[in-house]
């Protein structure tokens, strides 16, 4: 199984420790970041897509991302 996540936050270093936590578990990046203004709370927020390969596991929607 091919499992994705959209990881999202304020422009801050706990986005970066997200992002970094994700690839020592095992996830690659996929394409650019994205950075958007969020103008009721006055903030920058950044998204960032990755991917991770899941030997011997097949698509089910109750899987949680998060733990793989």
């Amino acid at each position: 199984m091919k499992a994705y996540r959209m990881l999202t936050g304020i422009d801050d270093s706990a986005f970066c420790h997200k992002v970094t936590e994700a690839l020592n578990k095992g996830w690659s990046l996929h394409g650019d970041p994205v950075y958007a203004f969020d103008p009721v709370a006055a903030q920058m927020r950044c998204g960032q897509a990755v991917v991770k390969e899941v030997p011997d596991q097949d698509y089910d929607p109750a899987v949680r991302l998060g733990t793989l």
